[in-house]
């Protein structure tokens, strides 16, 4: 069932599938409209800038039928060679709308080009003006109509979409202006006025659609999770209170709607083992159902309420924040060997710190053998996976 008030985000394949088979024939319809009456105006107005804004809606059909096949595609079953589904073919169904924009944007910048060398003046009438005018705000229509539904199912296909018709909205505005200035001003002026505003047109198409690539490279080679999910996870486990604490949080991105949720979950050492694994089955469970993800935890004791390890842990803490505020530790523990003790530990390192692993984990060594000589510290550095 289609509901566009509702503004819960659709997740599942086929309510998905429907949202996006209704934007791509939207877009397939409008953009073939659009490529006539603009065609048949840049040819009697013998504009470049005209018809190349033509030739772009042709390329915007043909990427909403390229959006359309994407989606039917990612909503294939899993088989035995790919067990968590096709949902990443939406990324490079993105991909590929992002390289029509880029392919149209050097298309239109090399016709402005020759057509300012050739100063070749275009003859603008009243009608042109008018099917510009109806584009403009047929391509606004478009792009508040693929938003809207990209963000009802979080599809960065219909994000790029959205984009590019974002894109078309001033492209088709600046050759609607031009057009105008030609009608006004004459054909001396008008050359020039056409093939500089083609030349604008094409290097704003460019930018967005390098700015859309950039977008979904990052999908598909693998980016950080959004922080308020993270944030969220954090939340919603911390109403657990058998759970200490978590760590180690990991997100696999297989397609909107395909997430892989993994973390370690600290749970006090002295609890019954059989009643924690219960607990962390429900939170798998309810997360489950919450975040529409799968969720895998791995189950970690730790010593709770103990004033010897509790004053270890605060102090490998104070030494890791010494070295760098936003250091931390997980995974806690110590052995007492009489002389000293071992206190073995993982410390986090944010991607951004200067230092590398190794020198991190000796600085924050180096700083617990100065506060107490009689502690080791066995220290496992690594980067978090969000």
């Amino acid at each position: 069932m289609i509901n566009f008030k509702n503004e819960k985000t659709v997740t599942d394949a086929v309510s998905r599938q429907r949202y996006a088979a209704i934007a791509s024939v939207t877009g397939i319809i409008l953009n073939i409209l659009l490529f006539a009456g603009k065609l048949s105006a840049g040819i009697l107005a013998l504009s470049v800038a005209v018809i190349a804004d033509a030739l772009n809606n042709l390329f915007d059909a043909s990427s909403s039928l390229v959006t359309f096949l994407g989606f039917k595609m990612s909503a294939k079953r899993a088989d035995k060679s790919h067990p968590m589904g096709h949902g990443r073919i939406e990324y490079i169904t993105a991909f590929i709308v992002a390289m029509i924009i880029l392919f149209v944007g050097a298309e239109l910048l090399k016709s402005s080009i020759e057509n300012v060398i050739a100063h070749k003046a275009p003859d603008v009438s009243l009608l042109t003006v008018i099917i510009l005018s109806v584009a403009v705000c047929v391509k606004l229509f478009m792009f508040f109509f693929y938003r809207v539904i990209a963000k009802k199912i979080d599809s960065s296909a219909l994000r790029a979409a959205s984009l590019d018709s974002l894109c078309d909205t001033v492209a088709t505005t600046v050759v609607l202006a031009s057009s105008i200035v030609t009608m006004l001003a004459g054909s001396e002026i008008g050359g020039w006025v056409d093939g500089f505003a083609g030349i604008a047109v094409a290097c704003f198409i460019i930018f967005t659609g390098l700015r859309s690539s950039k977008e979904t490279i990052s999908l598909l080679v693998g980016r950080s999770p959004d922080k308020k999910f993270i944030d969220d996870i954090h939340e919603f486990v911390k109403a657990y209170p058998e759970v200490v604490g978590i760590h180690d949080v990991m997100v696999h991105d297989y397609g909107p709607g395909r997430q892989i949720v993994s973390f370690h979950a600290e749970v006090p050492a002295d609890i019954d083992f059989s009643f924690a694994h219960d607990v962390i089955d429900c939170i798998e469970r309810d997360m489950q159902k919450k975040f529409s993800c799968i969720v895998t935890i791995h189950l970690d004791p730790i010593v709770v309420n103990d004033k010897k390890v509790d004053a270890m842990r605060n102090l490998a803490e104070d030494a890791a924040k010494s070295v760098d505020p936003a250091f931390t530790i997980h995974d806690f523990r110590i052995t007492d060997g009489g002389k000293h003790v071992n206190l073995i530990f993982d410390l986090s390192v944010p991607t951004d710190c200067k230092l590398a692993l190794d020198e991190a984990a000796r600085a924050v060594r180096r700083k617990i053998a100065e506060t107490n000589p009689d502690c080791f510290a066995v220290i496992k550095a690594e980067y978090p996976y969000v």
